[in-house]
């Protein structure tokens, strides 16, 4: 990090969250933002991002300015949570920065009362953003800096009608910064016109970290993927581990199955209440819960350092999603196990995914 010219607080900040070097993604991006530019990051979970927006963020903020500076959108309260964490960590020998998420679920009083402190930065969720600005309670014409983190996944779950009314509440000379793990059409919309002369930065698939994740499939019809699922977490004995589906009504139908076995499983989609998200998320962080079914919407942003291992029950329908699913496991230095059910006419899908440069997905049989 020595070589990003960063200030002795942040450096230090840096060193007590164990980083010695950069990422790929954050040694790209830190110059390009410190500069004001206007950036598109693509990078996949698990390549540093979040510190790659937040570094020059807090290196920038000016304390004595009791106003908001940065606006960071994200598409859930868990990563607007998690990403609060990380500038606090990262501010913490920065003296008078105020940090503040808002996010639906909590409060919205409480929340108010929060912006009356004079945060200069504010981490939230477009609704409760637009929320608060339509109340007249955020003002958002001092901002220079918006980031939208996980921008694909925001318009996913249609949020770009919010995003945008948003934007129209910043000054139109502030700095905008996207990422997000794809690059979808709707994303390189918006990115022409709020942007200015944007750069953009890939990470490259052979520089995404998933070295530390052994990967494993197994050529499994559907009749029989929960017996083989049984047979999987009856040979491992793992603490925590995360199971994908592609549906709803499948993530509920496994949890019932699994708890009829005896597991402590719960069930994350989108059809759960923000109520309901906390609670299973505090349980499975606990340990309470030691089996967490989620769909892909549901589990972005998802961020426990203990998951053992991910099982892909379901293939996912797209073949970057599994990069994201696999990153859960192998978190924070430790090495993580991922299982990947693989019907007969799912093939051609799987030849697709084990094209990417870092997926090493080895042929295995289930054990007896």
């Amino acid at each position: 990090m020595n070589n990003l010219n960063l200030s002795e607080y942040l450096c230090q900040a840096v060193r007590d969250m164990g980083f010695t070097e950069a990422s790929p993604i954050q040694a790209q991006a830190i110059p390009l933002l410190m500069e004001g530019k206007d950036v598109i990051g693509q990078a996949q979970t698990g390549t540093g991002k979040t510190c790659a927006f937040a570094i020059p963020l807090i290196e920038r903020i000016q304390p004595g300015n009791r106003h908001i500076q940065a606006l960071v959108l994200c598409p859930t309260r868990e990563l607007a949570l998690q990403v609060t964490q990380e500038f606090k960590k990262l501010a913490k020998y920065k003296q008078a920065v105020m940090i503040l998420p808002i996010y639906g679920g909590q409060s919205i009083e409480r929340q108010v009362r929060a912006l009356g402190q004079h945060p200069q930065i504010v981490v939230g969720t477009p609704g409760r953003v637009l929320d608060l600005i339509n109340r007249g309670n955020l003002h958002l014409n001092t901002v220079q800096t918006v980031v939208l983190d996980e921008a694909d996944e925001m318009l996913n779950m249609g949020f770009r009608r919010d995003i945008e009314k948003i934007l129209k509440q910043t000054p139109t000379t502030r700095q905008t910064v996207f990422f997000s793990a794809t690059m979808p059409p709707a994303i390189l919309d918006l990115t022409a016109k709020y942007q200015r002369n944007a750069v953009q930065i890939k990470v490259a698939k052979h520089d995404q970290p998933v070295v530390e994740i052994d990967q494993t499939y197994f050529e499994v019809e559907k009749p029989v993927k929960i017996a083989a699922l049984l047979s999987l977490l009856q040979h491992h004995q793992f603490g925590l581990a995360l199971v994908f589906c592609n549906t709803k009504w499948k993530v509920d139908s496994l949890v019932k199955r699994l708890r009829a076995a005896g597991y402590a499983a719960e069930g994350l989609h989108g059809g759960k209440t923000q109520s309901q998200r906390d609670r299973i998320m505090q349980s499975f962080r606990k340990g309470s819960t030691t089996l967490l079914v989620a769909t892909d919407v549901a589990a972005r942003g998802l961020d426990v350092n203990n998951v053992e291992a991910v099982f892909n029950f379901d293939l996912p329908k797209d073949t970057e999603f599994y990069v994201h699913r696999i990153g859960r496991t192998g978190r924070a230095g430790k090495s993580g196990q991922a299982f990947t059910f693989v019907e007969q006419t799912e093939m051609q899908q799987l030849r697709e995914i084990r094209k990417y440069p870092t997926v090493n997905l080895k042929k295995q049989e289930l054990p007896a």
